[in-house]
This record gives structure tokens, sequence and C-alpha cells, in this order.
């Protein structure tokens, strides 16, 4: 049956299906086997990271028997992009309520500038050694800084900068930001294992059975008592879609915009437009907080007298989208890149540095700033830092299942403050691959940036030491 001019048999009609269907199906056959295998369970690897190898493998072994490619690279590309710029409106458009408490807000504070200090050292330690393998094998200057993307940012950002970098003259650029995030993967897994295995032994922490099914699914977690009804007129899930597209669309206008007011001018594309197609989750999350604003003043107004936002279906597509982000990028990591020292020599050293580093850093600090619940502040930073803020999650919930310390809500409040500290960082992004010049300024800055945030981190520390007695 043909309907207008497109062939309903057409492959390109069942495109978006196929792929859907294979990363999906991928993540229930991973979940499945991290159920039933238990050195998979153990080793607290996400359900999708475990999918996100298997479709790997699937495109490999497909290629390997075809010649043909089972999924569309750009299109498995784009999901990534998009899974993270909705994945942060959905974030950003949930109402919460912040403890007053002046002693969590300090935790929430001092978190943001944990995560903000550990994206610095892994800049620091990752340009170091890609200025010193540019030097002897020749290796992209500037690939040392996509270690903070893939770790502490995650695939959606290790993608958009890699794929930035790529258009810079990265060969593999785009794979090589995505394997960053894997690596993260595997080392927040390794190293939380590790860490609780080592603490279980000498009997300082215990680990809760069945973590992961412990939840609170009360009414009051699922709707709040003014929320709109859950089928009316049009299907609340509806409305929540609805919410986060426009919201979403809001931020490709601006960003359509920038481009139409300035495009053709040099410094604006070759500097500014990478930096606003890749910052979509941000500008995303701004017009989040626009869209809360505006609705705050219709129901002032009394216009709108109902809530229309529902937290629980916010956190559940949210999590579908960073799900689908994590598995679409590692299945898009081109293996044949894999074949140039220029690539895994960088990789596999910036990784491995990163992760050590990442590890030492979280555990001083969490000692000495969040010392009343440092092992929870450890596994949630670490997890953080080096996978996801789920995984941190993940991490945490083997020993404080039902989140009865700060840690956890100091991972939820800290993004505003960690996007503030944190913005000269991704600023700099966009000038460090431009020329060995950028490269070593860009060095020195995050730096006595490094310097100045843990003076702020351990301000109390030094005012003892060295204030007025």
């Amino acid at each position: 049956m043909v309907n207008g001019s497109v062939q309903l048999w057409d492959s390109g009609v069942w495109s978006l299906i196929v792929t859907a269907a294979i990363l999906l199906g991928s993540m229930l056959i991973a979940n499945s086997l991290r159920l039933r295998i238990k050195f998979l369970r153990r080793s607290l690897v996400p359900s999708s990271v475990i999918a996100g190898f298997l479709v790997l493998f699937e495109r490999w072994a497909y290629k390997a028997l075809t010649g043909n490619q089972l999924l569309d690279i750009s299109m498995l590309e784009t999901l990534t992009y998009h899974g993270l710029g909705i994945g942060f409106v959905c974030l950003a458009l949930r109402s919460l309520k912040q403890d007053k408490d002046k002693n969590a807000k300090r935790d929430v504070f001092n978190t943001s500038l944990v995560v903000v200090n550990t994206y610095l050292i892994q800049a620091i330690s990752g340009l170091i050694i890609s200025i010193i393998l540019f030097y002897a094998i020749g290796s992209f200057a500037a690939s040392g800084m996509l270690l903070p993307m893939g770790f502490g940012q995650g695939p959606g950002q290790a993608y958009n900068w890699g794929h930035n970098y790529q258009e810079m003259g990265f060969e593999g650029g785009v794979s090589f930001g995505l394997s960053v995030a894997a690596c993260g993967f595997i080392a927040a897994s390794i190293g939380g294992v590790v860490y609780l295995f080592v603490m279980r032994k000498r009997g300082l922490v215990k680990f809760t059975e069945n973590a992961e099914q412990i939840e609170d699914l009360t009414a009051e977690s699922i709707s709040s008592p003014n929320e709109i009804p859950m089928s009316e007129s049009m299907d609340k899930l509806t409305v929540q879609f609805a919410m986060i597209i426009v919201t979403y669309a809001l931020a490709y206008a601006f960003m359509w915009g920038m481009n139409e007011l300035f495009g053709g001018i040099k410094f604006y594309d070759n500097t500014v437009k990478p930096l606003i197609w890749g910052f979509n989750f941000l500008i995303g999350t701004a017009m989040a907080v626009l869209m809360k604003v505006v609705f705050s003043g219709i129901k002032k107004l009394g216009i709108m007298k109902r809530e229309y936002i529902n937290n629980f279906m916010m956190n559940r597509v949210s999590g579908l989208m960073f799900d689908i982000m994590v598995v679409a990028s590692i299945a898009a990591i081109d293996l044949t890149a894999f074949r140039r020292k220029e690539f895994v020599i960088p990789l596999l050293s910036i990784c491995i540095v990163g992760a050590i580093l990442t590890f030492i850093y979280c555990r001083f600090v969490s000692k000495r700033i969040f010392a009343s619940y440092e092992h929870e502040a450890f596994l949630s930073l670490y997890g953080m830092l080096t996978g996801t803020a789920s995984t941190g999650v993940i991490l945490l919930r083997e020993i404080d299942p039902k989140f009865e310390t700060p840690a956890s809500n100091n991972v939820v409040f800290q993004s505003l403050w960690a996007i503030v500290f944190g913005f000269p960082i991704l600023l700099l992004m966009g000038y460090v691959a431009k020329s060995m010049l950028w490269a070593y300024l860009t060095l020195g800055i995050i730096i006595v940036l490094f310097v100045l945030m843990n003076a702020l981190l351990f301000r109390k520390q030094l005012k003892e030491r060295y204030g007025k007695k």
C-alpha cells in the first residue's frame, strides 16, 4: 500500500523502530543477564552499559558475516546527542524541595566544588598526557580534554566534544570521546566494587542484599494532591512529553536564532557556533527553568490552578533518555579506530591515570569534607565522576539503600553550582584544540583554577590553620 509518496515497506520507514528495537531489546537481555549472573550483578555495571557492549558486539558480528552495517551510526550519534539534552530538560522541569538546613546547603555547595575540582584534575592530567604524546607519537594534542567530558560529564558531552574535535582535525574524535565514557563506566564499576569489598573486609561498611529492590513507591512519591488527574481528556504522560518536547524545541529555536543572527561572522562560525550547539543540554536546562518561572507566574495570576509537572514521570522519562544515551553512545564506537596507536595509547593512558587520580582525590576529599558519611560520599562522588549520576547512586545504594545520609541529596542538588563553577572549563574546551599555544594556555588556566577552587573547598580548614586566633 502506498500512502502519498511513502512506500510503507521501505527500510527508511522502519529504520527508527528497528534501531530502537535493537537498543531496547539488548537492554532487556543485559538486564536479564545482570540479574542471573552473579559476577555481573556484583560488578555493579549498569544494564545500559552491558547493553551498549552487546550492541557493539552485534554490530561487529553482523559486519563480519554480511559486510554490511547493522545500524546507522549517524542515528546512534543523534540519539546520544538528544538523549543528553532531553534528559537534562526532564531533570530541570522537576519541582525539587531543597533542604533549608544550613549544614545541608553547605554540603551541597561543597559537593559542587568537589565535582568541578575533579573535572579540573582530570583535565590537567589528560591534557599533560596528550601534549606529551603529541610530541612522542603525533596524537591529537587536545585529546586529553575529553577525559573530564567522558568521565565527569558522561557519554553525551563526550560525543559533543569528540564531534567538535573531529571537525577540528582529530581523526576518530567521536569514537575517542565515546570510548573514554565507556572506560569511565568500567572504572566506576571496578573502583567501586574494590572499595566496597575492602571496606567490608575491614568491617567499615555493610552490603544490603537486594538493595535495588528497596524503593519509595508511596502515593506521595508518585503524585502530589494538587496535580492534574492521571487520565483526563489528555493523558498525564502525554502532558509530560508535551512539556519536555516544547521546552527542548525552545532550546533549538534559541540556537537556530543565534545562527540566523550571527552566522557568517568568522569568530562565531569557528568558535561560538560549536560551543552553542554542544551546549544543547545547558540551553535546554535554561529553557526549562524559564518555563517553570512562566508557570509560576501563571499560577499567581490564577489562570493555572493545578500542577502539570509530575516529578515521578519526569524521573522515568529522564531515566529512559539517559539509558538510551548510554546504550547508543557505546554502540556508536568505531572499532576500526583501535587499530591506530595514535588512538589507543592516549586512550588507555588518560583513562588509567584519570581513574586513579579521581579515586585518590574523591577519597581524600570525602575523609576531610564529609567526615560523618565519608564512605557514602566517596561512592556517590566516584561513581558520578567516572560514570554518570546514576552510576554514583547505584554504588551508594549498596551501603545506603534508603538514602538516609545526605550523599544522595548532594548528588541531586549540586548540579546548579557545578554548572556555574564548571562553565570556564566548557568555555576552554572550544579553544584548547585551536593551537599548541592555546593548549599550553588552557593547561595554565586550569591549574590556576584548580588551586583557587581547592582553596574555596578547604576554606574552613585554611581559616583554622592560618586565620587569626
